[in-house]
Parts: C-alpha cells; sequence; structure tokens
C-alpha cells in the first residue's frame, strides 16, 4: 500500500484550523454533560446525528458508491482506533480540567511525527526528534510522577488516558492518510460513525440498566456505565450541538491529513490548547496548575520548532525542484 503526496498543504491547514476548534467546543459541552448522561448516550445521539449528515455528504462528494471499499478490515481497525481514543479521553475529561486533560492528549501531535517515520517513510531530522523530545518531557511534567498519589486530586490512570487517547489518535490519522488516497473523507467520516454508533449500542445492549454502577465507583466509571435517560428539555439543543459538531470534526480532520503533509498539518492542532484553557476558564471556571502551565509551553515550543523546521525542508524542496526546471 502506497500514498500519492497531496501539495495543498493552505487548505489541509485551514481544515485542520477549523476541525481542532469544533473539537474544543464539543469537549467543553460533553463535559457540561458528563455528570447526567452515560458517555454511551452521548455518543450515540452524536454519531447517530454525525452520520446522516455524512451520508448527505457522500451524496454530494458524488453519490452512495464511494462508501465501497476494498479494505474493510483498516476501516474497521481506524474506527476501532478512534473510537478507543475518544472514550478514553472522554473518561478521563469527567474528572481531569479541560485544559488539563487536553494538554495531556497533545501527545497526539508528537506521536504522529514518530509514527510517521515507520508507517509513511517520512523523514524526521535530528532537530525535529529533538523537539518531539523536549514535548514528551512536557507530557512528563504534566503527568507529575514525583507527587505522591495522596497529593493528586485523581489516580494516575485516569492521568494515563489521554496518553492513551493521543497515542490511539496518532495511529488513526496516519491511517487517515494512507487509506485517503483511495477513498472521499466524507466516506472515512461514514465509517467512523458507523463504529461509534456500533460501539456505543453495545455498551447500551450490555450495560444501558446501569447494573454495573453504584454510588461508590468514582466519577470516570460513573460516566462510563451508568444508565441511559431520557435527555431534559434544555439539553435537546446539546445533544444537537454535539451531532452538527462531530460531523464537522470527522470531515475536517479526515480531508486535512488527505491533502496534507501528516508532519506539516499535525502542529496546527496546537491550537486546540488555548481554546481548551479558554473554555476551561469560561465555562468551569479552572484555571491550570503550574505543571501544566510549563507542560502547554514545551509542547508549543517543541510543536512550532517542528513546524518551522519542515517549512524549511519544504522550501529547500521547492527551491531545488525550480533549479533543475531552469
Amino acid at each position: 500500500m502506497t500514498t500519492t503526496p497531496h501539495n495543498r498543504a493552505g487548505l489541509a491547514i485551514g481544515l485542520i484550523l477549523l476541525g481542532v476548534a469544533a473539537i474544543s467546543v464539543n469537549d467543553m459541552l460533553i463535559k457540561r454533560l458528563s455528570g447526567g448522561y452515560p458517555l454511551h448516550q452521548i455518543v450515540f445521539t452524536r454519531s447517530a446525528i454525525g452520520i446522516v449528515l455524512g451520508l448527505l455528504l457522500v451524496k454530494l462528494e458524488g453519490g452512495f458508491h464511494l462508501l465501497k471499499t476494498r479494505q474493510p478490515g483498516l476501516h474497521l481497525l481506524r474506527g476501532l482506533l478512534i473510537v478507543i481514543s475518544n472514550m478514553s479521553f472522554f473518561l478521563a475529561l469527567s474528572v481531569l480540567p479541560l485544559a488539563e486533560a487536553t494538554a495531556l492528549f497533545f501527545a497526539a501531535p508528537l506521536f504522529i511525527t514518530l509514527l510517521s517515520i515507520p508507517l509513511l517513510g517520512e523523514k524526521v531530522g535530528p532537530l525535529r526528534l529533538g523537539a518531539v523530545i523536549v514535548g514528551f518531557i512536557g507530557v512528563v511534567i504534566m503527568m507529575r510522577p514525583w507527587a505522591s498519589t495522596a497529593t493528586l486530586e485523581v489516580s494516575r490512570w485516569v492521568l494515563l488516558l489521554p496518553v492513551l487517547a493521543a497515542l490511539t489518535y496518532a495511529l488513526n490519522q496516519l491511517m487517515t492518510r494512507k487509506l485517503g488516497v483511495n477513498s472521499k473523507a466524507s466516506a472515512l467520516m461514514v465509517y467512523i460513525q458507523a463504529a461509534f454508533v456500533a460501539v456505543s449500542l453495545g455498551f447500551f445492549l450490555i450495560a444501558g440498566d446501569g447494573r454495573f454502577v453504584n454510588e461508590g465507583s468514582n466519577a470516570s466509571l460513573q460516566f462510563l456505565l451508568r444508565a441511559w435517560i431520557w435527555p431534559a428539555r434544555e439539553d435537546y439543543l446539546t445533544f444537537l450541538g454535539i451531532g452538527l459538531n462531530i460531523a464537522l470534526i470527522g470531515y475536517c480532520l479526515s480531508q486535512a491529513y488527505r491533502l496534507g503533509d501528516a508532519a506539516t498539518v499535525a502542529p496546527f492542532e496546537y491550537i486546540g490548547l488555548p481554546l481548551a484553557v479558554f473554555w476551561g476558564f469560561v465555562i468551569f471556571g479552572d484555571l491550570p496548575v503550574w505543571e501544566v502551565w510549563v507542560g502547554i509551553a514545551l509542547i508549543l515550543a517543541s510543536g512550532l520548532f517542528v513546524y518551522l523546521r519542515e517549512r524549511q525542508k519544504a522550501l529547500r524542496v521547492t527551491r531545488l525542484q525550480g533549479g533543475r526546471r531552469a
């Protein structure tokens, strides 16, 4: 399986910025709902709406024949990866401040840069690798390994959930880069939403009556396992907004990684960090602790450095090609 380079970097960057902005709104809305509804009910509702909108996009992009694929196994694996990523992140989000959960998740662009070497054959020089290491140091600082369990507000496994989400998200996006050669972004989005619907229905059949949750469970397990309930009237628009938003996210991210080089597109996802701080403060009154601020600074610095190195490399290649044509 080979990939074909795309040279529409500007459009890819615009799409990733729009997609990440939509993600920040999505995360804020889900955190608002996490105290009263089960995660699988929220996921089912948003994905049911998203899959309808995705099918409309498929129709607009050429017709339902676009859903046919010669690689169903890879699409299934991609869907499972993004389901694991989303559910791991949202479980952490139910108990962590929005900015902290998001900052830990931003190990994803670091993973994307590293994994693009063996999986996509992209070249990453020693300076960019050094910048990635600096970013991971920021992640470690936010994990606070020196702190005792008693001083942490949450258990350490909760802090690991966003990192697991980051790793599976990175693998998903690199698979998007490969599969996007032969699949439209709308089709990729429909496959993902179908995976969410299938998994959330499975949770409903197994745990939808709340049989596995009790009052002594921690907040993350309660969010995962509590019983489905009919939404309150004031939450209807929130559920609808999440559904509309997930369609926008799925399309923008799939299209961005179809059109742009993974190491070029990934750094622009860092706009999600200041957006998470903004929503966390405005909606929930949270501000990051100093370790999270240090981690955010290191991750932003490493991401900007990687991006600048990539741009310099692209300019050198362009000049070289221009010289050869001359």
